[in-house]
């Protein structure tokens, strides 16, 4: 019978169990700020289970369904007592799966799980298996799309405990059997999917592949009943935690919007100008140091999209370097109006970016390019039209001195901090940074400073002396007050 139950046509059986692990990449202990220093582990029911092309069902009244991409392994010969060097031999196969969740039944059992992720249709499995003596088990590569847009895109060498470890450390507490599953945790990216979302997954090993796991979210008509049990509830630190953070939940202000208001006040006003009102209100640590434009005379204004490097490690950049990296997704994701700011760490001994992503981020309409780093093809670059800052240019490829790590998240370049939404005013003078809500303050205050100081210059250009001018004095104040009055 269960050869035929749709819900297992991946495995061709029903599981026994089906073990899953909380917390093991390393990009999703530091989005939660926690990184266990052993894996713990749940268990889901085989009745969770679905195929790719299945629907997953939100219950009525609730609001957290959250997707987790994993890499689901599926035991071949059983498992006891067995050690990490020969725990991989157990294993019969590799394959795709989401463990989704409903955070609003989180809190109900107190880590177990049960209901919050042990529905019906909570596991889709598939929809093919890759040979795991096949693969090595530390290069396997895991995506997740969310209507068509990538949210997740990370290796097994991104985990805290390896797959092995994890086989080894199951089978000291009781036997893994054929067929058993064990999902192994999902990387950063993880979130709310609401009805009408498709989720795909993906698991790849060289020229070896899943395909896409593919689960379309549904609304459902029925409630869960006060009489019978607890109910859904939730609260912001669940938000926080379903959605990845709390400025995705909507829980945080967010920042002052950078008008066509603002963005054009902005624009008339040097960054020299900028610079002194800042100073005044005793920010100083705010320009972007060394980075020069590619063409003399570039000038922009535009909001933070963040990118950083790590500095180049040979296995690093082999996990983390190939396909969709870090650098290719801020590029692809950058909008309009938006600058990307490319955290190098002052490394000009290679470059972060060349023409065609610079014609990528043209395309989007990206206002501009900060990196504190190096530009390959630095002519090309330049002809392309979009506005670029660098530390100067260097033919060499990405990998000789950085491994693309991760997007939107806060960055240090040239000597400051930059956090996605500030706002970012350029030109011959350099690079500098202002917190969104001081910019409409900024602004106006720097453009009377500019009006004053034209009216200086003209009185300087007339034959008076700097002295008791430049700053006006008391005389000087008074009748600068009263020829703009009049």
């Amino acid at each position: 019978m269960t050869d035929t139950d749709p819900r297992f046509t991946a495995l061709g059986a029903r599981p026994g169990k089906i073990v899953a692990v909380h917390l093991s990449y390393a990009s999703r202990a530091d989005q939660r700020g926690r990184r266990p220093a052993t894996p713990s582990y749940f268990f889901k029911p085989s009745s969770s289970l679905a195929s790719s092309g299945a629907e997953i069902v939100r219950p009525a009244g609730t609001e957290l369904l959250a997707f987790e991409g994993e890499i689901a392994l599926v035991i071949g010969e059983p498992a006891r007592w067995v050690t990490p060097d020969a725990a991989w031999s157990h294993v019969a196969s590799v394959t795709a799966a989401n463990d989704f969740g409903l955070y609003d039944l989180r809190a109900n059992d107190k880590g177990s799980n049960v209901r919050s992720k042990g529905g019906d249709g909570y596991t889709p499995l598939g929809p093919s298996l890759i040979d795991a003596r096949e693969v090595d088990p530390a290069a396997l590569r895991l995506r997740t799309w969310v209507n068509g847009e990538i949210v997740q895109d990370d290796t097994t060498a991104g985990l805290i405990f390896s797959l092995a470890q994890i086989v080894a450390d199951l089978s000291q507490h009781f036997t893994l059997e054929t067929g058993d599953v064990i999902l192994t945790g999902t990387p950063a990216g993880s979130s709310v999917v609401v009805p009408g979302d498709v989720v795909e997954v993906q698991v790849d090993a060289g020229i070896h592949s899943t395909g896409r796991l593919r689960t379309t979210v549904v609304e459902g008509s029925r409630s869960f009943d006060a009489a019978i049990g607890s109910l859904p509830a939730v609260d912001d630190t669940q938000r926080t935690e379903a959605w990845g953070s709390a400025a995705a939940a909507g829980l945080t202000p967010p920042a002052p919007a950078l008008t066509p208001a603002l963005r054009e006040k902005l624009s008339r006003v040097p960054v020299a100008a900028l610079s002194g009102q800042l100073r005044k209100r005793g920010l100083n640590d705010v320009t972007i140091d060394g980075v020069h434009a590619l063409t003399p005379g570039s000038r922009f204004v535009g909001t933070a999209r963040t990118l950083r490097f790590l500095p180049h490690r040979e296995d690093l950049f082999a996990a983390r370097g190939g396909g969709q990296n870090a650098q290719k997704r801020a590029f692809d994701a950058v909008e309009e109006g938006e600058v990307l700011v490319i955290e190098a760490r002052g490394e000009t001994g290679s470059g972060t970016l060349g023409d065609i992503l610079a014609i990528r981020a043209h395309a989007r309409g990206a206002a501009a390019i900060v990196t504190d780093g190096g530009v390959r093809d630095a002519e090309a670059v330049a002809a392309v039209g979009i506005p670029v800052f660098s530390a100067g240019p260097h033919p060499a490829v990405l990998g000789r001195r950085h491994v693309p790590w991760e997007t939107d998240v806060a960055i240090g370049c040239g000597g400051t901090t930059v956090e996605p939404g500030d706002i970012l005013v350029g030109d011959g003078d350099g690079v500098i940074v202002l917190p969104p809500a001081l910019a409409e303050e900024v602004v106006d205050a720097a453009l009377a400073q500019e009006e004053e100081d034209a009216w200086i210059a003209r009185q300087v250009a007339s034959g008076h002396p700097v002295e008791g001018l430049f700053p006006m004095n008391a005389e000087w104040r008074a009748r600068y007050e009263s020829e703009r009055q009049n």
